[in-house]
């Protein structure tokens, strides 16, 4: 469903990303995990092109684009059109309600009829629990319901990739499982997902597969309970003591 091939990315002299390559099964969920700076978020923006790689390729569905090569803007589209993301800090347009915010994409991206936008837009908000909450904004709605609106318009564009980016820092403790539920929700209906988070049970519980990267590197991959429970990279064992204390 989803793939880099060896992308690298740099930012003037940093190299965030050096010679990555994931692969990600149709209905797969693929956790990122990592310190700080390590690459994670540069990967996923990679992942959709809102960070253009210096080479490499990535592969979403049958849509592919080759970094070394010259690439249009057309080829950008096609590819961010099979994927939903969903960022760190909710990024919800202050002036539209709920509901207009699910529909933004469909309606402006991909030319939907407003009443087949708002149908969808109706159906993703009760599924992620906020039927009642459709003519509001944004400002009245608590972290964890942003972000559960910004899922659900993630989903409006009916991707075919689900990539979350930290989804949970932002908010405060006792609202972090209501969007873990809604997550592990997708996760059981099948959606292909790439999730970078800091939530290690989420991980252990959702996970296919576990990626812990550091210095632009992929350091160790694997199965949940290898990962955390049988690392066999001395920096990985460090990161997960590290959290444990």
């Amino acid at each position: 469903m989803l793939s880099m091939k060896n992308i690298s990315k740099t930012f003037g002299s940093l190299e965030v990303l050096k010679d990555i390559s994931i692969n990600v099964d149709q209905g797969k969920v693929v956790v990122v995990i990592g310190p700080s700076g390590s690459g994670k978020t540069t990967l996923l923006r990679c992942l959709n092109v809102l960070e253009q790689p210096d080479s490499g390729a990535v592969t979403i569905d049958n849509q592919t684009i080759d970094f070394s090569q010259k690439v249009t803007k057309p080829a950008i589209r096609e590819l961010r059109k099979q994927t939903g993301m969903v960022f760190q800090n909710y990024n919800l347009f202050p002036h539209l309600t709920v509901i207009e915010n699910i529909m933004e994409g469909p309606v402006t991206v991909q030319k939907q009829e407003k009443s087949t936008a708002r149908e969808t837009a109706v159906r993703l908000l009760e599924k992620v629990g906020l039927g009642d909450k459709a003519d509001v904004y944004p400002y009245q709605l608590s972290g964890g319901q942003q972000q559960r609106v910004g899922i659900a318009r993630a989903m409006a564009i009916d991707p075919k990739v689900m990539l979350f980016d930290e989804p949970t820092s932002a908010l405060d403790p006792e609202l972090i499982g209501e969007v873990l539920q809604v997550m592990k929700d997708l996760a059981k209906e099948g959606m292909t997902m790439v999730v970078v988070t800091h939530e290690m049970k989420f991980a252990k519980e959702v996970a296919d597969e576990v990626v812990f990267m550091d210095g632009g590197y992929i350091v160790e991959r694997g199965a949940p309970e290898e990962v955390f429970e049988r690392p066999t990279q001395e920096r990985t064992k460090k990161f997960l003591n590290l959290l444990q204390h």
